[in-house]
């Protein structure tokens, strides 16, 4: 089956509750499955320069690498992640970008906000400060949060969402607050699909139609079509909040003999499920699952505290964080 709609998450090594690094083997941990789309090498490559990491000396725009190009998306990013200086409100942001435009910054007159999914697809979760693959060759990346194109309308008109560079988190608020810009351009390449919100970039892949199915063979299951993926159709695994490790043994126990590939989701597995133009809970409309909780646990260690894990807030969609060690989330499975 071919993995599709999310990418993976940069995850390398699994750690227990205290946040020590164990065998990823047997643990049920992101590590150890690494699902998702595969980052290619080089994963990033300059304006002018080819895939072989060679600089095109005689491309029209090599000189001084003010654009990358990310092979994982299509997308193109300026290669100085600060281009504004100082921070913005929403709608300064969107006037910031629209100048570029105006002076064609770099060659180009197609800049943009990020929608969500765009900026997110920089995130790598083995990294901190900042959050970014390995070698990346972006300069002025600021350890705070930046803006992205999608508003937060479902929730309020006046909220947009953005995302934190310093270990990836993925909140809103008021578009009177003041973050950083990161313009994008370019179509991409189809591995990202659309967010659900209106307005945002015209280039994420459309969902299917349907996007959801109960699978006959197994009515406690639900496949989705958008990204292959299979989740039990009760989101609601234990019963009751959980401690992390009882998530994955909750999972271990759903296992069976004949059918041993169920398991925890990472934190991609569990944002692409998210419809952003819904909340309470942010789910597409025709979702089929019953038993929706607020917060549920992923696979993803965070790597700026391994004591804490990913999460995923679904009542808004957010993305967060949660300490192993304390009860508070949920648990829900997923196979493919």
């Amino acid at each position: 089956m071919d993995i599709k709609g999310f990418l993976q998450t940069g995850q390398t090594t699994c750690h227990d509750t205290s946040g020590r690094t164990i065998d990823c083997v047997g643990s049920g941990q992101d590590a150890e499955f690494a699902r998702g789309i595969a980052w290619p090498a080089p994963r990033f490559v300059a304006e002018g320069q080819s895939s072989s990491g060679e600089l095109d000396i005689g491309g029209e725009r090599a000189a001084g690498w003010e654009t990358i190009t990310d092979l994982l998306t299509g997308l193109c990013w300026t290669r100085d992640a600060n281009p504004g200086e100082f921070p913005m409100d929403w709608a300064e942001a969107q006037e910031f970008v629209s100048r570029m435009n105006r002076d064609r910054a770099h060659g180009f007159d197609d800049w943009r906000l990020p929608d969500r999914r765009e900026l997110r697809s920089l995130i790598s979760h083995q990294t901190r400060n900042p959050a970014l693959p390995l070698g990346h060759p972006f300069v002025n990346v600021f350890m705070g949060w930046y803006w992205s194109a999608t508003t937060a309308a479902a929730i309020d008109d006046a909220f947009a969402w953005y995302v934190h560079m310093e270990g990836g988190r993925t909140f809103y608020g008021a578009r009177s607050q003041y973050y950083l810009v990161w313009p994008v351009r370019g179509e991409g390449n189809g591995v990202l699909p659309a967010t659900g919100q209106k307005g945002d970039s015209p280039f994420g892949s459309k969902w299917p139609q349907p996007r959801f199915e109960t699978l006959a063979e197994a009515g406690s299951a639900v496949r989705d079509n958008l990204t292959g993926l299979t989740w039990q159709s009760v989101a609601n695994l234990a019963g009751e909040p959980v401690l992390w490790e009882k998530a994955l043994d909750a999972v271990r126990k759903l296992n069976t003999r004949e059918d041993r590939t169920w398991r925890l989701p990472n934190i991609n597995e569990l944002e692409s499920l998210v419809d952003l133009s819904r909340h309470d809970p942010a789910l597409p409309e025709e979702h089929p699952f019953s038993e929706c909780q607020e917060v549920y646990w992923s696979s993803t260690t965070s790597m700026f505290e391994p004591d804490w894990a990913w999460a995923l807030y679904l009542n808004k969609g957010a993305v967060g964080v949660g300490r192993k060690g304390y009860a508070r989330f949920h648990a829900w499975a997923v196979k493919g």
